[in-house]
């Protein structure tokens, strides 16, 4: 309306001074993984908390006043409340891993990501990627990793689900209200909010910064809803992985670059930067200009400087999870900002495209990342291997098993995902401190000295609680669709709580196959209709908006558990999120995982359901590779991979079927006189021993730090000592080394191979090498040598260096080796030059190598 002004006012609860502590707990998330934390805000009033998405902030406000009175004389609770407020407290001073393992390092990490799933109370993640960033942040609190995490605070988050008639996913977004987030404000000195910029097409976009305390790690949020913006601008943060491309690269500008800003104008600046996917790779850019800016780098020495303080990971082998946009948005979005650092449109282009003569080719992020990192990762042991094949192209003169790109493989933060009851079971049989040291072995051994009744029954509670939440929001479901009384009604018979109970829950992606149990209706008919070892399955998962193929996939399993034979056996949940995951992973007895090897990059899912005492049947692919030894679940095929898609189906659902026919069930319902089913319990034991110490994100956050930010953090700092004399010695070394390493070449090579050789014996090999105008230090000169495999190619090379060994003519230099006999068979070597010098990270980091 014309004229009308609103001017806006808060209002906060009213906490008496003795429940104050309630308060201070509400915003710090690591309440969100203490049990007894969880415990006192559900004593406030449980059928609130329930309601309220399990948000202390939101409870806080909605509880009236006479309830806190209440509390504020009820001795038990303010017992409670002392007592988790004192955990907090001993928590946040405790001595720490990084501190009692790396106390001389004054490393910084910032770690961005464009989405953190910390708990469902705060919408800002959509799945598997922002749920592991979350719980990777919670792994860095409990270690004491110097870490901060940046993100977007996103006005409507990612979408909720809901189906329609038909089984036709639909979405909605709701608003987040800020004010019942456990949001803080970040202030000046003066009190006003801290305002940071990012260049958006010739002009600069403000933002505004908000914290989210995870334990010891703030989580800073960039929110570009403020009055400062024009309206087109403001809504640019409104949704997670929303709008066209214009608003993604929108959103991964304001993340990088404004990112950047955020931390400086807060005095956070990193050492190192980590980049989670690659929608943060605008981040390397903006280190670079306030390099060029504030120490009078040049672009070259500025990019060896940010490069050495960068880690990249890489999460998906799938092309729509790498972002690409055409070089002229590029351009658009970015041209005055590099122009202004005095780069060109090559130099730009050339550090996202893998071929930078090829002008047809987008611009990549994973590109950007991998070309701006010293180190960079994928996610599990295949997905590296993968990885290595999908990005050869930046090194293309390496065989793929060389390409510089590591794996680290996923965990889950293990105390997030354990229900209370299993958590208190390890407390008792375990000690306490299988919280502090989730990766000790012998503590996880002591598994085996739970009485196999108690965990039985454990496991029962869960799923029992899992089938009641399910017959809950199915009644719901049918409702907001206008079903007739009697259907609703017909909900609270769907499962059985103790029928074995299967479950799959994620993204619904076409290549994870999500209706792949479906393709033998009369054989999945008969499994969940025995009256005697009856089987059942829960469906949940969302699809992206714009992947029909996903959410046909979607319709296609929930017609299917309409039908009359799958009605009380099927089921679908809607509006998957962490609160309905941690239901599942606690409850369910098989977790299943069925996508196209090797497509599925780590999977976190299934680690969830592993410390609760779930069993996994999965492809052998993702983290599973890693996983199964046999024993501890079951495998579907031996790893096979298939060119026709349809055969594949055909034969993954058969032997799918098969294993739930002839092993599952058997194992399941096979019980003893007292009807405990002993050899499943050995199996949850096998599996909480031998997976629980490995898949967890205190490994993964240890392997983080060991690998990557320590050696990164000491790389950079090497290269900024002097007034980052190393960044421009290195610059001008390998602008150097690029335009002569045309010179350098393999001229001879002597070795005794017509000869027969035994094995504990070993041959000389002597190579000269012409050098052009470079020192014998300025190289190094390796042989490789393996067994061949039937293609003539050494698969698995082992590296051998070859020392100088006089001079063997002008310019020309002799260096030899002697490889070792070591095994019979066909073998191979070749020999190759790589540039050598003491600052870069690996030495196929240039890109360069003669072979000979």
């Amino acid at each position: 309306m014309a004229g009308r002004s609103i001017r806006p006012y808060t209002v906060l609860p009213c906490l008496p001074d003795r429940l104050h502590p309630l308060q201070t707990l509400a915003y710090n998330l690591w309440w969100s993984w203490n049990a007894d934390a969880v415990a006192l805000f559900r004593r406030v009033n449980p059928d609130l908390f329930e309601a309220l998405d399990h948000s202390p902030i939101r409870l806080l406000g909605a509880t009236e006043q006479g309830r806190f009175e209440q509390l504020e004389h009820d001795d038990g609770f303010l017992a409670h409340m002392d007592r988790v407020a004192g955990a907090l407290d001993h928590y946040l001073k405790a001595p720490t891993w990084f501190q009692e393992t790396f106390a001389s390092d004054d490393a910084r990490v910032a770690y961005f990501s464009a989405e953190f799933g910390i708990h469902e109370s705060i919408p800002v993640y959509s799945g598997g990627l922002g749920v592991l960033a979350g719980d990777h942040l919670k792994s860095a609190s409990d270690l004491g990793i110097p870490l901060t995490g940046v993100t977007l605070m996103y006005r409507e988050g990612y979408f909720r689900q809901y189906l329609n008639v038909d089984g036709w996913q639909q979405e909605r977004y709701p608003e987040n209200d800020f004010f019942t987030l456990p949001l803080i404000p970040e202030l000046d000195a003066s009190g006003k909010p801290v305002i940071v910029t990012a260049p958006l097409l010739g002009h600069e976009i403000a933002l505004r910064i908000w914290r989210i305390q995870v334990g010891r790690i703030p989580l800073y949020l960039l929110d570009a809803n403020i009055p400062q913006n024009k309206p087109e601008d403001r809504v640019i943060s409104s949704q997670l992985y929303g709008g066209d491309l214009h608003v993604r690269i929108q959103q991964e500008i304001i993340l990088g670059i404004g990112g950047i800003r955020a931390l400086r104008a807060l005095k956070k600046m990193p050492t190192v930067c980590h980049m989670n996917e690659g929608h943060a790779a605008f981040t390397g850019l903006e280190r670079i200009r306030l390099l060029m800016e504030e120490h009078k780098l040049d672009f070259a020495s500025a990019l060896e400087a940010v490069k050495a303080g960068t880690c990249f990971t890489t999460h998906t082998p799938v092309p729509a999870g790498n972002d690409t946009f055409p070089m002229p948005m590029i351009e658009q979005y970015l041209g005055d900002y590099m122009g202004k650092m005095g780069v060109d449109r090559n130099t730009l282009a050339a550090l996202g495209r893998q071929h930078p003569g090829n002008e047809h080719e987008p611009f990549g992020m994973t590109v950007l990342a991998l070309r701006l990192a010293n180190v960079s990762n994928g996610v599990s042991k295949l997905h590296g291997s993968v990885s290595r094949r999908m990005w050869k192209e930046l090194w293309p003169h390496l065989p793929p098993a060389e390409v510089p790109i590591i794996s680290i493989t996923n965990g889950v933060h293990t105390q997030s995902w354990l229900s209370p009851e299993v958590a208190q079971l390890y407390d008792r049989y375990l000690g306490i401190q299988w919280e502090a040291r989730p990766t000790d072995f012998a503590i996880w051994k002591r598994v085996e000295q739970i009485p196999d009744g108690e965990l039985w029954r454990t496991h029962e509670r869960s799923r029992e609680r899992l089938v009641a939440l399910a017959r809950s929001r199915l009644k719901a479901q049918l409702k907001r669709r206008g079903s007739p009384p009697s259907e609703v009604d017909a909900a609270d018979e769907v499962l059985d709580p103790d029928a074995l109970t299967i479950g799959f829950a994620r993204r619904f992606a076409t290549y994870k196959r999500g209706d792949l149990v479906f393709r033998n209706l009369e054989r999945l008919t008969a499994l969940v209709n025995s009256k005697d070892r009856p089987v059942q399955f829960i469906f949940a998962g969302k699809a992206h908006p714009k992947d029909s193929g996903g959410k046909e996939l979607i319709q296609r399993v929930v017609q299917y558990s309409r039908k009359p034979e799958f009605r009380k056996r099927v089921v679908f949940i809607e509006d998957y999120d962490m609160n309905v995951a941690r239901y599942l992973v606690q409850g369910i007895d098989v977790w299943l995982n069925n996508p196209r090897r090797p497509l599925e990059a780590s999977g976190t899912s299934g680690m969830k359901i592993c410390g609760n005492g779930g069993l996994n049947v999965s492809i052998l692919d993702g983290w599973w590779v890693e996983g199964y030894d046999g024993d501890n679940g079951w495998a579907i095929g031996a790893g096979e991979e298939y060119s026709d898609l349809l055969y594949q189906d055909e034969v993954e659902s058969r032997a799918l079927l098969d294993l739930i026919e002839q092993d599952i069930v058997p194992a399941f319902y096979k019980r003893d006189a007292g009807g405990l089913p002993r050899e499943w319990i050995r199996r949850m034991k096998r599996s909480i021993a031998s997976l629980v110490p490995v898949f967890n994100t205190n490994r993964m956050v240890e392997q983080y730090t060991e690998r990557c930010y320590l050696p990164s953090h000491r790389r950079a700092a090497k290269l900024s000592a002097y007034h980052w004399q190393g960044a421009k010695e290195l610059a001008e070394w390998r602008k150097r080394v690029s335009a002569d390493w045309h010179q350098v070449k393999v001229e001879n090579v002597e070795a005794p191979t017509g000869e027969l050789m035994r094995v504990g014996g070993s041959f000389p090999v002597k190579v000269r090498v012409h050098l052009g105008p470079f020192r014998p230090e300025d190289v190094e000169v390796q042989l490789c040598h393996g067994v061949l495999d039937a293609m003539g190619d050494i698969a698995d090379p082992r590296v051998l260096p070859l020392m100088p060994d006089g001079v063997a003519g002008e310019r020309s230099l002799l260096f030899t080796g002697t490889v070792p006999c070591r095994s019979s068979g066909q073998f191979g070597f070749s020999v190759r030059v790589l540039p050598n010098h003491p600052n870069l990270p690996h030495l196929f980091e240039p890109s360069l190598v003669t072979w000979g």
